[in-house]
Order: structure tokens, then sequence, then C-alpha cells
């Protein structure tokens, strides 16, 4: 198979994402992301995590940073002061993005920097409770296909 062909493959492939992130409080961090209004996935729910479901094809897995050190050989990156990852999320309308910042900030997070609107693309981001980066995006032509 050429190499066109199988990334025509892949690209064709349904695919989950899991984006495992970790946490100083389970509870807080459970409450944080319902507050957002996503749901919590009990199957992958437990005394060391809670995993959230974003939608059908990406989930959050939040682990207690104990529990994270064993599934990584690498320390964590300490939130406060740097950022290890920025997780883009697009969103329907720029109404979603302020309602889900809205939603962020009253919940217990923090605005990660000022909303913008370049005209092709309306952003806007936050930091979970444990400074875990999310930017929020929404680009009008992608809504018509």
């Amino acid at each position: 198979m050429a190499k066109s062909e199988a990334l025509m493959d892949c690209a064709a492939m349904s695919r989950m994402i899991y984006i495992t992130l970790p946490t100083k409080d389970l509870q807080r961090a459970r409450t944080f992301y319902t507050a957002l209004g996503f749901a919590e996935n009990e199957k992958f729910s437990g005394e060391h995590g809670v995993g959230i479901i974003i939608s059908e094809t990406i989930q959050v897995m939040l682990c207690v940073e104990s529990f994270f050190a064993t599934i990584s050989p690498r320390e964590l990156c300490d939130t406060s002061k740097f950022v290890s990852a920025l997780h883009c999320l697009s969103c329907a309308s720029k109404d979603e993005v302020d309602e889900l910042v809205r939603k962020a900030v009253g919940a217990g997070g923090s605005t990660f920097e000022e909303a913008e609107d370049h005209g092709f693309m309306y952003q806007h981001s936050f930091l979970d409770p444990d400074g875990n980066g999310w930017a929020l995006m929404h680009v009008p032509e992608a809504e018509a296909g």
C-alpha cells in the first residue's frame, strides 16, 4: 500500500482521543468539568481517576497526581509556572465559546488570555483549577462543511 493510500485509510478511520490530565483534587476536577456541561463516564471512573466525556470521540481522563506518576516516566509540569499543553476544542458558535469560558471561571478556573476575533476565527481560553489549558475556537467556515 502506498503512503498516500495509508494516510487516506487513517483519515477515514474513526478514532477516539483520550487526554489524560493530572489533578491535585479529584472531586474538584470532577465538579469543574461537569459544571461545564460534560458528562462523567462512570466506566472509566474510580478512586484514582474520573473519565469525562467531551464528545463522541474525545474523553478526558483526570488522574490524581500520585496515580498519574505511575503511568508517566517524567515529572509533572508545574502548571503555576509552565504550560504543558494547550488543548484546543472547537465550538459551534462564538456564544458557545463565551459560555464555556464563563462556566469555567464560575467553576473555579481562570481565563488564559483575552478573547480574540480574527474574522475567520473566534477564540478564547481557560485554565482548569489544576492549570491545564484549554483553547476554545469557533470557525464559521467550518459550519459550511
